[in-house]
């Protein structure tokens, strides 16, 4: 028979699910300590208990904390608006009680932070050792399968960033998704690195607020402000780049000054500073402006980053742009890749680029 997913409330999310919670499914996510997992979780219960309310059947979401006491989960809880009266929540680490409360409840979908604070009592080895993180796990799936209950799990990560536990894990869950993120920015990435439901090259993009977690559109790496002509600043010029998928549009800048020193700066941000030479030289070359004397600052928006050769043109549009004080239009973007014989060459799955490009009005 046909199954309805379950709409998570994020756009983002569902994408990067392949269009929603699975029923029966078991979703593992994981990532860096206080990178927003649980947060995450979090509004996504409220936003299901919000969605299911009016259900017929099974309108409860079911949040089990092993690591935070119900105070704590509570103050976070009205922190980021998702107090739910369905929403209903317990902090446990056994998990015959965790079974039990899913067996009880039979909920929409149930929340389990997280796998490595879980303990069985029925096998040996200290919470988070690979044989309880395994029992745990195969716990949870069996439940979640035999009631047709959908299941969220997040899961730790070691220093390297691999996920913590045997690698049996990963290969008995149903979906794997790692949040990742910057430390100096509040831009959150999630990505699917397994999915029995959908594709793995999407990506969700978020951003960490007071308020909680908000889906971000895809103007972030933007700079905003710069709409009418009068504002036009020359120096910047709007790329395509692809994360999976995904296109996201970024804004290259570029500052060129006159060098005082016997060699000259070359300061590169978020783009990689040994291209930035070679487009340099190209420019020169082919292009007629000699920037070999000055001092070069690049640079790209909110942790963006410009790194692909099909990046190469906005970088050459911007530094021309910067070195004749002609603004470049806020309509127009640059796609391709330069060769070194001065040719704007063709770059991988531009239909992509091009689509989300026209989306935003470039």
């Amino acid at each position: 028979e046909n199954i309805s997913r379950i709409a998570t409330g994020f756009s983002e999310f569902d994408r990067v699910l392949g269009g929603g919670i699975v029923p029966g499914s078991v979703t593992l996510i994981a990532g860096e300590p206080g990178i927003g997992k649980s947060t995450l979780l979090l509004e996504t219960a409220g936003n299901v208990a919000r969605l299911t309310a009016f259900a017929a059947e099974r309108n409860t979401v079911l949040y089990i904390s092993g690591e935070e006491s119900q105070a704590q989960v509570r103050m976070r809880a009205s922190r980021i608006g998702a107090m739910e009266p369905n929403l209903l929540l317990a902090s446990t680490t056994d998990l015959s009680t965790v079974l039990g409360l899913i067996e009880q409840f039979k909920p929409a979908l149930a929340i389990v932070d997280s796998a490595q604070t879980i303990v069985s009592q029925d096998v040996d080895g200290i919470s988070g050792g690979s044989t309880q993180v395994r029992e745990v796990a195969s716990a949870l799936i069996d439940t979640a399968k035999t009631l047709d209950i959908p299941v969220l799990l997040v899961g730790h990560v070691t220093k390297d960033g691999s996920i913590a536990g045997p690698r049996t894990l990963e290969h008995l869950v149903d979906v794997v998704c790692q949040f990742e993120g910057d430390a100096e920015t509040a831009l959150r990435m999630l990505r699917a690195v397994k999915n029995r439901f959908g594709p793995t090259d999407e990506v969700g993009c978020f951003d960490m607020s007071g308020e909680g977690i908000e889906e971000v559109t895809s103007g972030l790496f933007l700079s905003t402000g710069n709409g009418s002509a009068a504002t036009q600043v020359d120096g910047t010029c709007v790329t395509f780049t692809l994360d999976g998928h995904r296109s996201l549009p970024i804004e290259v800048q570029a500052l060129v000054t006159r060098s005082v020193l016997p060699t000259p700066r070359r300061a590169a941000n978020g783009v990689d500073s040994n291209r930035i030479a070679m487009l340099v030289a190209v420019l020169y070359r082919h292009g007629g402006i000699n920037l070999l004397a000055n001092d070069l600052y690049i640079s790209t928006i909110a942790g963006g980053q410009a790194r692909e050769p099909g990046c190469d043109l906005a970088i050459v549009a911007a530094l021309a742009s910067a070195a004749k004080s002609k603004p470049i239009p806020r309509t127009t973007c640059a796609i391709g890749e330069i060769s070194l014989t001065g040719q704007v060459r063709p770059v991988p799955r531009l239909e992509y680029r091009l689509r989300e490009a026209a989306r935003l009005g470039f």
